[in-house]
């Protein structure tokens, strides 16, 4: 029954797949549902969440063509699971006056959906592979899973930058050194593209606890020139004394810094050699 569940539910890996064929991502859905229908019976029907479903239903179809599922197939299955559960919980609330049965349809889907999800992550509870790991102890802070995951990359096992945030994000409480190290090389081996702007507010939290904090307001500053994220400027000023001078300083500093990450230039910035001052470590 569960090896039956892996196959119908599990088919989640197709995203790059679908981009060679340059079809829009519902409409491609629509195909698959149509030539695979027993990949979509348990999905609602109608428009609702749609790119979450088109999402699950793509990645089913790799899974389908895939003999063995990877460890990482079975993580983005996961992903894909919960993120269309998310979304076909609020719609499953919202009441169809014209049409009930959508409601209901979309009811049955939910209570599908979180099935599934249960038993899948049953399905992987024991199973050691990294993305599997991670994902346990994202989710239910499991200390095994963890363990797992520090393990592998202490043998320097782990280059996913999803996974190694996490663990920038664990090592910022046990060693911000490490921390450092982890966060320098996200910003020298990730594309801007894929630049996750909260790694610039992990390393605030580092030097936050080693109180530099000039380094604290640059890093927080960038973060806030890519996001547009509002601050309070009173506050920011605050770390630095009120200091107008050397504001305008990390000002430009941390526009060097930004620019240095959208030409895929931080290994040979200035900025790099904030993460290398081992004074600042620990």
């Amino acid at each position: 029954m569960k090896q039956n569940l892996v196959i119908i539910t599990s088919f989640s890996f197709i995203s790059a797949f679908l981009g060679l064929l340059g079809c829009e991502n519902d409409r491609n859905s629509d195909v698959i549902c149509k030539n695979n229908p027993e990949l979509c019976a348990d999905l609602h029907q109608d428009s609702w969440c749609r790119f979450e479903k088109g999402d699950l239903v793509r990645h089913r179809l790799v899974l389908k063509q895939t003999e063995t599922h990877s460890g990482q197939q079975l993580f983005q299955q996961l992903i894909y699971l919960e993120n269309y559960s998310n979304c076909i919980e609020l719609a499953a609330g919202v009441q169809h006056i014209l049409n009930p049965e959508r409601t209901q349809d979309r009811e049955r889907a939910y209570a599908v959906s979180t099935q599934t999800l249960n038993e899948l992550q049953e399905y992987t509870k024991d199973n050691p592979d990294i993305y599997l790991a991670y994902y346990r102890w994202l989710r239910f802070n499991d200390k095994a899973s963890q363990d797992i995951v520090l393990a592998a990359y202490q043998a320097g096992n782990v280059a996913e930058p999803q996974i190694l945030s996490q663990l920038a994000a664990y090592y910022v409480r046990v060693s911000p050194l490490e921390a450092k190290r982890i966060y320098r090389d996200l910003f020298t081996k990730t594309s801007f593209d894929k630049f996750n702007s909260d790694w610039l507010l992990g390393l605030a939290s580092v030097f936050q606890q080693q109180q530099n904090f000039e380094y604290v307001y640059l890093f927080t500053k960038a973060n806030t020139l890519i996001t547009e994220n509002q601050v309070d400027q009173k506050q920011l000023f605050g770390l630095i004394g009120g200091n107008q001078a050397l504001a305008q300083q990390l000002d430009m500093q941390a526009q060097t810094l930004i620019s240095d990450l959208k030409s895929g230039d931080f290994a040979n910035s200035a900025s790099v050699i904030l993460l290398n001052e081992p004074d600042n470590a620990q």
